[in-house]
């Protein structure tokens, strides 16, 4: 279930307040800069240019309440979802003074950054770098990949697949599965959960088909929806995310294609609009958030459609604020190695209850939703890009049951 609203209220202002014991000692009115590398133009620049306005209407939010008193200054960089682009933009990040870097679109991207990170750390004592994953998801970034330099906001997609085949367990109509993912890091994952995990739960499916395309280049995805419809699948499990889900969507659509579609983020730019009613009871989602998440987040996802004509879905940017401004208070400091040292471990209430950054590996322990698209309506209100329709939940995992395991062994410095 859903928090209550009063509830969510007070759990947020709870956490304020108890983490505002240690402000005093925080450098109060010191500017924390922080770069945004992610995709600005091309294909998937629509999500990142969202996320670029969710980073500065947050950092507006929490620069007038955060428990160490600091100001958030966003800089927003365009990789053009290049991991050698995003190397570039890092260099020049470092080179204005940035000691906090975020990105989250493309997993690859994120391996680049922290091997780079890494390095940086490595070779600059006293002029370290934190990276902060707001949504690539690849479970190698807090396992073979794990860095102390690097914290992960997004569950990792092992997680969501746990939860998506606990729920797929459940529901008899699924019997013969189609993958269809990009083909990256994220992609494979994907694919690879989910027959792992559908093989202990649900050995009865049948994986029917199994494709992967390029990332962000597929403007027509009619040719991949006729092998999913020639192989006889009832439902699709797929990673795609921006114009790879929101034009694979439509191609199902205008094809006649009447399976079911479990995804991990139909809620993002263009997606809804490809749904419409069309999509209604068949796309599901799994995400640490969800349109109609209520109390101090639905005021805050109304107050963001209404300035920027948009969608707020990018919950992590205010795990991510939670998260630095308590750990920066505990730190007292807002130096990147003293405030990675104070995220370890920490625990914060955010939007979904209570969440926690675990030590071992730096993954953020958080709840789980499944949502369905489905008409919006007096209990489930909010409509993304005016469609008339919502995610509305109708799981809730707990953070026990859609964490996973850890086979990191982490350096430190």
């Amino acid at each position: 279930m859903t928090q209550p609203k009063h509830l969510l209220r007070s759990s947020l202002i709870a956490s304020l307040l108890a983490a505002s014991a240690f402000a005093a000692h925080a450098q109060k009115g010191e500017t924390v800069k922080i770069a945004l590398i992610d995709p600005l133009s091309g294909l998937m620049g629509p999500v990142g240019q969202n996320q670029a306005k969710s980073f500065q209407f947050f950092a507006e939010k929490f620069n007038a309440s955060n428990p160490a008193g600091v100001k958030f200054e966003i800089l927003s960089i365009d990789n053009k979802l290049s991991p050698v682009e995003s190397l570039n933009a890092l260099k020049s990040a470092i080179d204005q003074g940035v000691r906090y870097v975020a990105q989250g679109n493309g997993s690859g991207v994120a391996l680049a950054l922290i091997d780079a990170i890494n390095k940086h750390n490595e070779r600059n004592p006293g002029k370290e770098v934190l990276f902060l994953n707001h949504s690539a998801v690849d479970p190698d970034l807090t396992n073979s990949k794990c860095s102390f330099w690097h914290f992960r906001m997004d569950a990792d997609t092992s997680m969501k697949m746990e939860a998506i085949t606990t729920f797929l367990k459940d529901q008899p109509d699924v019997k013969k599965v189609f993958l269809l993912n990009q083909n990256y890091a994220h992609g494979h994952q994907v694919a690879k959960y989910a027959k792992e995990l559908l093989a202990s739960k649900r050995p009865d499916v049948q994986i029917v088909g199994e494709d992967l395309h390029p990332i962000a280049q597929v403007r027509d995805f009619a040719p991949y929806v006729a092998k999913i419809k020639a192989s006889g699948a009832d439902t699709v499990i797929t990673g795609n995310w921006g114009s790879d889900l929101s034009l694979l969507i439509k191609a199902a659509n205008e094809s006649g294609y009447n399976g079911k579609f479990y995804t991990y983020y139909a809620g993002v730019t263009g997606t809804p609009s490809a749904m419409g009613a069309t999509g209604a009871g068949r796309v599901y989602q799994v995400a640490y958030n969800h349109y109609n998440m209520g109390g101090q987040m639905g005021k805050w996802m109304s107050e963001f459609q209404t300035r920027f004509k948009d969608d707020f879905y990018t919950g992590s940017v205010i795990h991510i604020y939670t998260l630095l401004g308590s750990a920066m208070a505990k730190a007292k400091s807002t130096d990147p190695a003293k405030v990675a040292l104070a995220m370890e471990g920490l625990r914060v209430n955010s939007f979904g209850g209570e969440v926690e950054m675990r030590k071992t590996d730096h993954q953020l322990q958080q709840p789980l939703y499944i949502s369905v698209w489905q008409k919006a309506d007096a209990k489930f209100p909010y409509s993304p890009e005016g469609t008339g329709y919502t995610m509305a939940p109708v799981k809730t995992f707990e953070s026990y049951v859609s964490s996973t395991p850890t086979s990191c062994q982490m350096k430190r410095p």
